[in-house]
């Protein structure tokens, strides 16, 4: 198997990643498809640098998170304008109308996090491991333990803040 048909075979086996972080990055599908095509374009640029220390999962993890938030940076940068849509003034009925806004709260607060707290979460809600996490971001195992501690905190003083004041 040449080169080419191993980085094929790897993209398909590790798909999921790919859609978990353009996911996790951005909000339209648009984006999410220009995101997904820009990391296998950065992965195929470096698959003949990748030497095998971790595994290719890990790997491909780290490339793309670090394309994701590079491609947020540059989008920071330029001016948007947001639609408002008749979804986002509706009143939804439904029982699970609390457990939805909360979900959405805390999303919410989730995106407000920096970059790398916020590609730290979605590794955590993933059931990554701390060993992976750190090999992932590159950072210590310890120093993830802390950072995931500290974001988690901060997410409930955030949360219980608005709580406080009624804030939705």
């Amino acid at each position: 198997m040449d080169k080419k048909e191993k980085f094929t075979t790897a993209i398909k086996t590790n798909e999921g990643i790919l859609y978990k972080i353009s996911s996790f990055y951005t909000d339209t599908i648009d984006d999410r498809n220009d995101l997904i095509q820009e990391i296998i374009y950065n992965l195929w640029k470096s698959y003949y640098s990748f030497n095998q220390k971790s595994s290719f999962s890990t790997w491909m993890y780290r490339v793309a998170m670090n394309v994701a938030i590079y491609n947020l940076k540059v989008a920071k940068r330029k001016v948007t304008t947001v639609p408002i849509e008749s979804k986002d003034i509706e009143f939804n009925q439904d029982e699970n109308h609390h457990f939805e806004e909360k979900l959405n709260l805390l999303k919410q607060h989730i995106d407000n996090l920096n970059l790398l707290d916020k590609g730290i979460v979605m590794l955590y809600l993933e059931d990554k491991s701390y060993q992976e996490i750190a090999e992932i971001i590159g950072i210590s195992e310890s120093n993830v333990g802390t950072k995931i501690a500290r974001i988690k905190e901060k997410l409930k003083k955030k949360i219980k803040k608005q709580d406080d004041y009624g804030i939705r």
